[in-house]
């Protein structure tokens, strides 16, 4: 929690910094784009099970959307501030295949299930632009608010036909809202990260961009700070934004 106060007084002061030094080069607008995440960590089997593989062709699809401004800190807009706030559904994804001890005429059964994870990410990146070219890094503090497991079942028989089974848990409030109490959930409500980017966006506002993004504090809520369980987010995500300027 103090890490998260404290990343919040840096936004107010960063931010009112950049509108004392440009207060006319302020740009806000939307931003959307495809995430494609998953978790890392010696531990993170003890959260997606024995079957989870963390290789980037097994991470799982999702996509964000949200608000984004920039703060020019220098007069020619070289370097600038860009808080935002971005609605993301991140999560992983478990694959697996039976095809041994089955009865017949059962000749395999695959398993597809994801865990979607719904974020309020708040990322605050300092960014050098450099001719439409930009750069970014800094932090991120993210806010788990629910969650949502999605499961297929494909049994495949020997005659080449095959049956699929889709189920779903519905969505898990953590927050309370909806229900009162917010649900008992085995992971952390709040996440910090570190993002990285880089990405094009023309004078008139339109940006392309690519970011990754590696979380520090433990998914897993053990309260217990002295052997916390090290499974982490990571997402890479894929951006269109359009920020317009807001006058001289």
């Amino acid at each position: 929690m103090k890490k998260l106060v404290l990343s919040l007084g840096l936004l107010a002061c960063t931010s009112a910094v950049a509108m004392a030094q440009d207060a006319g080069g302020l740009r806000i607008g939307v931003k959307v784009g495809a995430t494609y995440s998953s978790l890392n960590g010696d531990d993170a089997s003890q959260l997606a099970g024995p079957t989870f593989n963390s290789e980037l062709g097994s991470y799982k699809l999702g996509y964000n959307v949200g608000i984004g401004t920039s703060f020019p800190l220098s007069s020619d807009g070289f370097f600038s501030i860009a808080p935002e706030l971005l609605y993301n559904r991140k999560g992983y994804e478990i694959n697996s295949a039976q095809k041994s001890g089955l009865s017949s005429p059962i000749t395999e059964v695959e398993l597809e299930q994801k865990r979607v994870l719904h974020y309020l990410d708040l990322p605050i990146l300092a960014k050098i632009n450099a001719g439409g070219l930009f750069f970014e890094l800094g932090p991120q503090v993210s806010y788990l608010f629910g969650s949502k497991v999605e499961q297929q079942v494909t049994t495949k028989y020997n005659n080449g036909t095959k049956d699929k089974v889709e189920t779903s848990s519905g969505f898990q409030d953590y927050t309370g809202v909806s229900r009162g109490d917010a649900d008992k959930s085995d992971l952390s409500q709040f996440d910090i990260a570190g993002v990285a980017g880089i990405g094009y966006q023309t004078e008139g506002g339109l940006s392309l961009g690519l970011r990754y993004a590696q979380g520090f504090n433990s998914l897993i809520d053990s309260k217990d700070s002295d052997n916390e369980p090290k499974v982490f987010n990571n997402a890479f995500t894929l951006q269109v934004g359009y920020l317009l300027p807001l006058g001289k």
